[in-house]
């Protein structure tokens, strides 16, 4: 059976574009008979706020959109993500990280030929040779630290990785796109990358549709998945909505809500009608 999923974080309200991929998901789902699962996103704790999830919930059930039983809310879950690390810890996998963003730019800028991923600069793997003992005794100390990912490591134990996108069809994955990412932080127990993994495989979702702007976070997921023994999921990574000006809506950016709708009188037939085509 085909599973999908919608995961919004609670950091604001639903706009079109949210609409758009909430209808994607679910709609992918219906006509397979599948199940559409519920997730709210919520590990920024400093950003998101529960009136904001009960928006969520209503202006869904407001355009039609069920969902399966139980909602999962990343934030109770912590423990879930804590085993993935300590599986991968166990492995040699990870090691903690004392570079604070400045630290990072500071080393990027004396690097002129630093490569680039998709989010800018990767990081230099300043940590990454640390000896056992030091990395022990600066994290004793209490020294703020990341956990992040040899990537390297990693992929030198597992085959050539592909997967599936209903839009490009098959891809072969490239993990070192975003070189030695973080997984963890000492006052945040998980990275986005690791909770939607975990996260995915635990509620078992089959095919994740989610906008093009994550495509590019795939090849990370699909590493993860081939290191903790996950099966991979399908894809659909869809169009993104934009402004006339051509920009990502965004709720930071104002972008106009459902709740606005609501109010300004227009139903949910009408909302709906202001979408495109929801198809691969």
């Amino acid at each position: 059976m085909i599973v999908t999923r919608f995961a919004p974080s609670p950091t604001g309200h639903l706009h079109l574009g949210h609409a758009f991929s909430a209808l994607y998901a679910y709609e992918s789902a219906h006509r397979a008979d599948g199940a559409m699962i519920l997730r709210i996103e919520d590990i920024d704790q400093g950003r998101c706020r529960p009136e904001y999830e009960t928006a969520i919930l209503e202006d869904l059930a407001w355009l039609g959109i069920g969902w399966r039983e139980p909602v999962r809310r990343q934030s109770e879950h912590f423990d879930d993500y804590a085993a993935a690390l300590d599986k991968l810890d166990a492995r040699g996998l990870l090691y903690p990280c004392f570079c604070s963003r400045a630290d990072i730019r500071r080393e990027v800028a004396d690097s002129p030929r630093a490569p680039h991923g998709p989010d800018g600069p990767l990081y230099p793997g300043t940590c990454r040779d640390l000896s056992t003992d030091k990395a022990a005794r600066r994290r004793a100390s209490g020294e703020q630290f990341a956990l992040r990912l040899n990537v390297g490591k990693a992929r030198g134990e597992i085959e050539p990785l592909s997967f599936h996108d209903a839009f490009r069809g098959l891809v072969r994955a490239d993990p070192g796109k975003f070189g030695d990412i973080v997984l963890a932080r000492k006052d945040t127990p998980t990275s986005y990358h690791l909770a939607v993994t975990v996260d995915d495989h635990l509620q078992g979702v089959t095919l994740v549709t989610r906008g093009e702007d994550l495509f590019e976070a795939t090849h990370v997921h699909r590493l993860l998945q081939a290191l903790l023994g996950y099966a991979t999921p399908d894809y659909a990574h869809h169009r993104l909505l934009t402004s006339a000006e051509g920009k990502r809506l965004a709720t930071r950016d104002g972008a106009t809500s459902l709740r606005y709708l609501r109010k300004a009188g227009h139903s949910a037939e009408d909302v709906i009608a202001m979408l495109p085509p929801r198809t691969a």
